[in-house]
């Protein structure tokens, strides 16, 4: 498998080169250049399996010849041997038609520690054969930093650099991250928003001297094993429900577009999934997209779903090339008007294209906390803000067919929004109650390329023995 940049100014790389370079050097992002097709015969065989075995099915043609299948079934055999569900991503039962896919039973209760779990494995994997060491540098809305922390810790060949937006994410999402004490983990609190953290990020990945100087590596969903390793529970959640006979929709709690793409990309492969369904809160840049063919950004508003409260939507890139047909000069043009003015207006045939697959619904604060209330009375599960977002907007849906809402966080992780919704505190996780006690460990600094580079200047002179391979002069 080759893979192909959105912005078409690079030549094409294998799996391992898109793993460990992240963002493309021309500043897009790394896409299959083809997707292999699961037959019927292969979805009805994977019923009863276990995770790694599906993942070790679905991802090998991605993966080859990077990795050899015995290679691959071996990562794919630890990455998730921490998780507290032997399924791993468990379905839960609602309704007739409607079900919950429980992704959050990883170290750090977030789905994004399913795809992360095997991201840490890949890069440890790919820098023992390659004999060097990496700084992973990442942004977070909440979730990524600390499920990519935990992917990540005490690796000798690893320096991990996460970007959070200061006062913006739950109490317990920033002790997940500030709270590690492991020396190779650095954590940064950005006096910005999200946008300004991912921008940042953007920035010194497309700086070659940057890339070089502290050995890059990308965990944030630009880095292309992010969004394949998510295919995974899409498969398994279809299968398990019916599929190849059976189509599946999904409703998706999404801001950056990762775990909806991931969908779709399962669908590309073959399985059959009607509708996928954009959850978003009232940072609705996606569903204003859907429905007016414009994609133009708007101030950050902070929510009690916070990995949400996004405004540039990374991953709609990647669907926005297979839209204007693998065309890489008009993913440019696109991208030029984003950064110039603010936005852009997708072609008819880009809105007809998006129109088939893709449905998007909202729900504010409001609704959120209504919706947590009501789930908890009536179905008796206690479910999280962003969880409740999409199940808020499914609710609005009468699909003929199953319909399947991606839970994407353990209620424990916001228990403030929970307590205004129901009166009464989610169940207590114990690691996160112990945590509580930890001191925490993170500096402030203002949203400014030459504060982040100081921060990773730091961390280089800490760990210059590891990192004496990647270091080049000072200019």
């Amino acid at each position: 498998m080759q893979y192909v940049s959105t912005r078409g100014q690079v030549p094409p790389c294998t799996f391992e080169e898109a793993v460990m370079t992240g963002l493309a050097p021309d500043g897009g992002l790394y896409v299959p250049a083809h997707f292999p097709t699961l037959t019927a015969e292969q979805l009805r065989s994977f019923r009863g399996k276990p995770f790694a075995e599906v993942a070790a099915a679905v991802l090998a043609p991605f993966v080859a010849p990077s990795l050899s299948p015995d290679e691959l079934r071996a990562l794919t055999d630890k990455a998730w041997a921490r998780f507290d569900a032997p399924d791993v991503t468990p379905l839960v039962q609602l309704g007739e038609r409607r079900w919950l896919l429980e992704l959050w039973h990883g170290p750090t209760l977030a789905f994004k520690d399913v795809a992360l779990q095997l991201l840490g494995l890949l890069f440890d994997h790919f820098l023992a054969r390659q004999g060097r060491h990496a700084m992973v540098l990442g942004a977070t809305s909440g979730d990524t930093g600390s499920a990519a922390i935990a992917g990540c810790r005490g690796r000798d060949q690893l320096d991990i650099v996460i970007l959070h937006p200061h006062g913006r994410t739950s109490d317990v999402q920033r002790r997940q991250m500030t709270t590690v004490p492991d020396a190779n983990v650095h954590n940064v609190a950005v006096e910005g928003t999200f946008d300004d953290c991912q921008a940042l990020v953007k920035t010194l990945f497309r700086d070659a001297g940057a890339r070089e100087r502290y050995g890059l590596c990308a965990v944030n969903s630009i880095n292309t094993a992010r969004v394949l390793a998510q295919v995974v529970y899409y498969v398994t959640a279809a299968v398990a429900l019916g599929a190849p006979e059976r189509p599946v929709s999904f409703c998706v709690p999404t801001g950056n577009f990762g775990d909806v793409l991931a969908g779709h990309w399962a669908r590309r492969m073959g399985v059959p999934i009607p509708t996928l369904v954009v959850a978003t809160n009232t940072n609705d840049i996606l569903a204003r997209t859907l429905a007016t063919g414009r994609y133009t950004t708007d101030g950050v508003v902070p929510t009690l779903s916070p990995s949400m409260d996004i405004q540039v939507s990374s991953n709609f890139e990647r669907l926005l090339y297979e839209l204007a047909g693998d065309d890489a000069a008009a993913v440019r043009a696109h991208m030029q008007a984003l950064s110039e003015d603010g936005g852009f207006t997708l072609s008819a045939a880009e809105r007809a294209a998006l129109a088939r697959g893709f449905a998007a619904g909202r729900a504010d604060d409001a609704e959120t906390l209504a919706c947590i209330a009501r789930t908890a009375s009536e179905a008796g599960r206690v479910v999280d803000p962003h969880t409740a977002v999409a199940l808020s907007v499914a609710e609005e849906r009468d699909d003929p067919e199953a319909l399947v809402v991606l839970s994407t966080a353990h209620p424990a992780k916001f228990p403030d929004a929970v307590r205004r919704a129901t009166g009464t505190a989610p169940p207590e996780v114990a690691r996160l109650t112990a945590m509580a006690s930890l001191p925490e460990r993170y500096e402030v600094i203002p949203a400014t390329e030459a504060a982040v580079r100081a921060t990773m200047d730091r961390a280089l002179a800490l760990r210059a023995p590891l990192f004496a391979a990647n270091t080049v002069p000072d200019a």
